[in-house]
């Protein structure tokens, strides 16, 4: 008896991200503004989607904060990819959103933030950290 092969399962993309906010508004208008998502509502949905604007992002999802709960309680952190991290931060404050410091690391850097409900966010340039600007093509 043969064992049959079981057929492989696609690996699984992210692709959605889950915040509880308590004004969804104003969290979803900062993403739009300041990263660049689509913001995508349905009648009669309670959650509202922001549309990353290339088809290789994550697409976060805005949900009501239930009652009793905290915002902003660092459990995760949006990390979003940038090759310059000092001129983001520059264009983000011209557009009124301040960073904190730049760090340094393991040959990228980063910054952090928060969105108006508390959530941590970072940019950095980790997935830019090998890849090699020099070469032109011809």
């Amino acid at each position: 008896m043969t064992k049959q092969r079981q057929p492989r399962l696609p690996v699984p993309v992210l692709g959605r991200i889950l915040l509880y906010v308590r004004d969804i508004d104003t969290v979803a208008e900062f993403y739009a503004r300041h990263f660049g998502f689509r913001v995508h509502r349905e009648e009669g949905d309670r959650v509202v989607e922001l549309e990353s604007f290339t088809d290789a992002g994550a697409n976060i999802m805005l949900h009501p904060l239930g009652r009793g709960r905290r915002g902003g309680q660092t459990v995760a952190k949006l990390i979003f990819d940038v090759p310059d991290v000092e001129a983001f931060c520059t264009q983000a404050a011209e557009h009124g959103l301040p960073f904190g410091a730049v760090h340094r690391a393991d040959g990228y850097v980063f910054a952090n933030t928060k969105d108006p409900a508390g959530n941590a966010i970072s940019i950095s340039s980790r997935a830019y950290r090998y890849a090699d600007f020099s070469r032109t093509s011809d």
